[in-house]
């Protein structure tokens, strides 16, 4: 299952609407076929997997895959029926299928048609590759990751007259990474008036251009913004006088998954305020701005124990700078007596 796992993780950022997965075929605890989701429309990883292997599949074969077979006919046909006709039947899966309409439902008739299955193997990593995913095919929200570069004293900038970036080089290399990742960028009108970003994905090998929306409640926007005017223009999406919420909902409708919330700090904030951020990226580099825009610029929480904490909490040293991420904790509100 960690080879089909390391198959997958070649498909990040490459397949959305669906999710990446990958599968190997083992003969006697050797891997003699490997595949990979490529990208919507084209073959599943089982398909790809069965594909490439020569002649007949041994009747000893196991076929392992990190998300459960699908069982039916979309894009592409069932990979149930290309494994039952392949002849294989021993199947271990990594994760049950996370969409209620069709979770258990590949496992199911793959046992019905005699083969024996196996599940929940390396389940909370074949889980955790899928995040994304996981949220949008459940509730039709995109999984949101709020980003920020940001001094020791929580700032986006810097005093006046100073250089333009708060992290190095290779932190800046580093988000390019997570950029290249998901389906959507979100800034405010401000981030595009006053920095004029590309907001495009850089020295990532095939990456996707993620779509660029921008929120502005005023509608006026520099229309010789690079957004606008780049040879990604057509990947660029303005809204209006909306909630984040209600953008996010929209947006889910498009088939876009996951967002990243890159700034400004009022974006931030009110992502914040709303509780519709899933996870953060953060880059602390090791200055002290005094600068005058806050990181997080919302209401916040009103006392300590409302503020989310977070869990899975992971720290990276990239050259001078650290890079810390998590998911938010939220809790209910307290009511007043």
């Amino acid at each position: 299952m960690a080879a089909a796992l390391e198959q997958a993780k070649r498909g990040i950022g490459q397949t959305s609407p669906n999710p990446a997965v990958g599968a190997v075929l083992v003969v006697d605890g050797e891997v003699v076929a490997a595949g990979y989701h490529r990208g919507a429309g084209k073959p599943h990883a089982e398909v790809e997997c069965l594909a490439a292997v020569r002649g007949r599949v041994p009747a000893r074969a196991v076929l392992y895959v990190t998300l459960e077979p699908c069982s039916t006919v979309g894009r592409t046909g069932a990979c149930t029926d290309a494994i039952i006709a392949a002849g294989v039947r021993e199947i271990v899966v990594g994760a049950v299928d996370p969409n209620p309409r069709h979770a258990g439902r590949g496992i199911e008739i793959l046992r019905e048609s005699g083969a024996q299955v196996r599940s929940g193997v390396l389940a909370d990593e074949c889980t955790a590759l899928n995040e994304a995913f996981n949220k949008w095919i459940r509730t039709g929200v995109p999984f949101v990751i709020a980003k920020c570069g940001m001094s020791l004293d929580a700032r986006l900038t810097r005093v006046p007259g100073e250089a333009r970036w708060i992290t190095s080089a290779a932190a800046r290399r580093h988000a390019q990474q997570l950029r290249a990742s998901v389906d959507a960028i979100l800034v405010g009108a401000e981030t595009v008036r006053a920095d004029n970003p590309r907001l495009t994905v850089r020295g990532v090998y095939q990456a996707r251009q993620p779509w660029r929306v921008v929120l502005s409640r005023s509608g006026r926007l520099p229309r010789t913004a690079i957004v606008f005017t780049d040879r990604h223009s057509d990947r660029t999406l303005v809204f209006g006088r909306t909630t984040i919420r209600s953008l996010l909902r929209q947006l889910g409708e498009r088939d876009i998954t996951s967002v990243l919330i890159e700034g400004g700090g009022e974006i931030l904030g009110q992502a914040l305020d709303a509780r519709a951020i899933d996870k953060v990226q953060i880059y602390v580099g090791g200055i002290i701005s005094g600068g005058a825009v806050p990181a997080f610029a919302g209401r916040g929480a009103a006392t300590a124990s409302e503020a989310p904490r977070l869990a899975g909490v992971s720290y990276q040293q990239i050259g001078n700078d650290l890079c810390i991420s998590g998911y938010p904790e939220w809790h209910e509100r307290p009511t007043a007596k």
